[in-house]
């Protein structure tokens, strides 16, 4: 698959995300996917991409501690 697919792939599931929140868990990890694609395949993964990558590990990160006691 080109570039140029895995891209437009990427951007459709971003869609999705905004039209189904309640669904945002299912489809980050789908983008997340495409982007490892993206790399397996040597393309170079946008900026844009690498900065909405790091904001997952973030929200996972805080995603984990929100059900813990105090």
């Amino acid at each position: 698959m080109a570039f140029e697919e895995i891209r437009a792939a990427i951007d459709a599931l971003m869609e999705e995300i905004v039209a189904r929140p309640e669904d945002r868990h299912v489809l980050q990890e789908q983008i997340r996917a495409k982007i490892a694609e993206l790399r397996a395949l040597g393309l170079p993964v946008p900026a844009d991409l690498k900065q909405f990558e790091e904001a997952l590990s973030d929200d996972d990160a805080d995603d984990f501690f929100d059900n813990m006691p105090i």
